[in-house]
């Protein structure tokens, strides 16, 4: 039961708004819109400066920097076995190297007397048969 020209508003509803009402709330909320400038980052290098909480807050920057410290000393102490294995396994590596160049040289040694000995028992040899 209404009357003829009067428009129904419900309850948590805005009453319609005539069209220059509207375009003129329109350019308001451009205009606010436009002087609040959001800068959007270019880089990830630049986002992180400015939307990491430690930029916020600098206990946050302790504790992420304490955090950090005690990660890397966590990896350092994991990385330590593995460190220590490499160096046991190059210095085995050393040993194994020395072991063959020491082997290669006795060989060498005992085939130069073997042929030193043929040469003689030749001389000796020839010696005999030339008298």
């Amino acid at each position: 039961m209404n009357p003829a020209g009067a428009t129904v508003v419900r309850r948590g509803e805005q009453p319609p708004l005539d069209s220059s009402l509207r375009r003129s709330v329109r350019i308001a909320a451009a205009k606010t819109d436009a002087a609040r400038t959001v800068h959007f980052p270019s880089t990830h290098h630049e986002q992180d400066h400015h939307m990491t909480a430690a930029a916020i807050d600098p206990t946050v920057r302790a504790e992420q920097t304490t955090e950090r410290q005690i990660q890397n000393r966590t990896l350092e102490m994991q990385l330590l076995h593995e460190s220590l294995a490499r160096a046991h396994m190059q210095e085995r590596l050393h040993e194994a190297e020395h072991q063959r160049l020491v082997t290669r040289i006795v060989r060498a040694r005992r085939l130069r007397q073997r042929a030193e000995r043929a040469s003689l028992r030749a001389r000796k040899a020839l010696a005999v048969a030339l008298m």
